[in-house]
C-alpha cells in the first residue's frame, strides 16, 4: 500500500453513516506502517467509512484533508522511551494553525506505536498521544479489547498480546524486517482499533445529527474566551493594560 491511499468498504451493512478518517503515521524501518495498513483495513470494513493513509513527513502538506476528517488516528514506532522524532515534528507542526484555531476540537483521535520489547516505553507513547489529542480538544478512543496472552491455554496468536489499553501497541523483533513482522496477531489487534474508531465516530456523527448538534470549530485563545461570566477576567481593557505594566 502507497505512503498515501484510499480505502472503502464494500461490506453490507442495513445502516451506514459516511465519516472520513484519517491515519497519519511515521514508520522508521517497515514495521509501523503495517500496523497502519492494518488500522485502515479495519476501518474501511465499516460500511460507509473513507480511510485515507498519510505519513507523518507529508501532513504539514495535507492540512486541508485532516481538518476535514472526522476522525484522526495516530501512530509511530516507539523509540527511547518515547515517540519517534518525525512524529514529533508533525505534532509540534499542528501548533501553528490546528491548536491555535481548535480546528481538530470535537473529533475523535486513536492511537498505536511499535517497538521491539514487549514495554520499552510504549505505554509513555500512547500517553504521549492521548495528551497531544486532549490539548487539541479531541475525544480519544482506546483500544476497547481486554488483556490478551496472560492465561494458562492462551499464547502469542491472541489479540492484544502484549496487554495494553490505551491505544494498540504492536511489537515486532529488531532483528526482522517488515516483511514478517510485526505477526498477524498484532495486525488483527490494529484491524480491530480501526473498526472500533470508525463505529465510535459513525455513533457520533448520528447522534449530533439526532440531537441537532453539528460538529463546530473551538474556541481559540485562553479559557478566558469560554468562559461566560468572566470570571477572573480584567474588565476593561485600561486595567488589561495597566496590569501587563506591572507584571513587566
Amino acid at each position: 500500500m502507497p505512503p498515501s491511499s484510499v480505502l472503502t468498504t464494500n461490506q453490507e451493512d442495513t445502516m451506514s453513516v459516511p465519516v472520513k478518517i484519517v491515519v497519519v503515521y511515521h514508520s522508521g524501518y517497515g514495521h509501523t506502517v503495517k500496523i497502519a495498513e492494518a488500522v485502515a483495513r479495519g476501518a474501511a470494513a465499516i460500511k460507509g467509512t473513507s480511510v485515507e493513509l498519510v505519513s507523518a513527513e507529508q501532513a504539514p502538506g495535507r492540512w486541508e484533508l485532516l481538518d476535514g476528517a472526522d476522525a484522526i488516528i495516530m501512530g509511530a514506532p516507539t523509540y527511547m522511551g518515547s515517540l519517534s522524532a518525525p512524529f514529533k515534528a508533525f505534532m509540534d507542526a499542528t501548533s501553528h494553525l490546528q491548536y491555535a484555531e481548535k480546528r481538530w476540537e470535537g473529533k475523535i483521535a486513536a492511537g498505536f506505536t511499535n517497538g521491539a520489547s514487549r514495554g520499552g516505553g510504549k505505554q509513555n507513547s500512547l500517553v504521549q498521544l492521548m495528551t497531544f489529542a486532549a490539548q487539541h480538544q479531541m475525544h480519544w478512543v482506546n483500544l476497547g479489547m481486554n488483556y490478551g496472552n496472560n492465561r494458562s491455554y492462551t499464547n502469542e496468536e491472541i489479540l492484544n498480546r502484549d496487554s495494553y489499553t490505551l491505544g494498540m501497541a504492536g511489537r515486532a523483533d529488531m532483528d526482522k524486517s517488515g516483511d514478517i513482522a510485526p505477526p498477524p496477531s498484532d495486525l488483527r489487534t490494529a484491524e480491530f482499533l480501526g473498526r472500533r474508531v470508525a463505529e465510535v465516530a459513525q455513533e457520533l456523527s448520528a447522534g449530533r445529527a439526532a440531537l441537532g448538534r453539528p460538529a463546530k470549530r473551538g474556541v481559540s485563545g485562553g479559557a478566558d474566551n469560554q468562559d461566560p461570566e468572566g470570571r477572573g477576567v480584567v474588565a476593561t481593557g485600561r486595567t488589561q493594560a495597566t496590569t501587563r505594566l506591572v507584571n513587566v
